[in-house]
């Protein structure tokens, strides 16, 4: 009998144990002095650009189709302008490979890369947007993977969509960390 009772308060003592260290895993967090980020804080600053992609002037070739085992590639090398008019100011150029996604292969759309370059007083660098998904659509959306100078770190969310003509409208929607990594050298 006396047996009985200290297996049973040894039992007792474990599940008290077992809940004690339950709820305070659960109640720690919750309960903690620490301040926390909200997602927006932890996002770092932000940044919305908006320019338009011209072809090339006169004189230099503004594409060419490749034919890689039977799928077609766009090569392009464009200029990029404040406004949609061929008078507007040139503020880089947008260079890029994309494979449609209908006659591509999986493997084949990590080639669909677009390389931005600006050269302004206040931004002056480059961004690397990916176009996963390119089809025949008036809009596409796009991701942007990185970026080099002013753009270091970059990521966030590209809308593509054509203006008439040869003319195409980019906006950018960027995000930078809020404590970029250092690289070492």
């Amino acid at each position: 009998m006396e047996a009985c009772k200290s297996i049973m308060l040894a039992r007792v003592i474990f599940f008290a144990a077992v809940t004690a260290a339950t709820l305070a895993v659960i109640l720690l967090p919750l309960l903690s002095p620490v301040p926390r980020k909200s997602a927006e804080d932890q996002s770092g600053p932000r940044l919305a650009l908006s320019f338009y992609i011209h072809p090339p002037s006169v004189g230099s070739r503004p594409h060419q189709q490749a034919s890689p085992h039977g799928n077609s590639a766009f090569v392009f090398r464009h200029e990029l302008r404040e406004g949609p008019a061929n008078t507007s100011r040139v503020i880089g150029r947008a260079r890029g490979v994309v494979v449609p996604a209908q006659r591509a292969a999986d493997k084949l759309s990590a080639f669909n890369i677009v390389h931005v370059a600006l050269d302004t007083p206040p931004y002056s660098g480059s961004l690397s947007v990916e176009a996963r998904r390119v089809g025949r659509r008036a809009r596409e959306e796009l991701v942007v993977v990185g970026g080099t100078g002013a753009f270091a770190f970059a990521r966030g969310f590209a809308a593509f969509a054509a203006t008439g003509g040869a003319i195409y409208h980019l906006d950018l929607r960027l995000r930078f960390p809020a404590d970029p990594p250092t690289i070492p050298g």
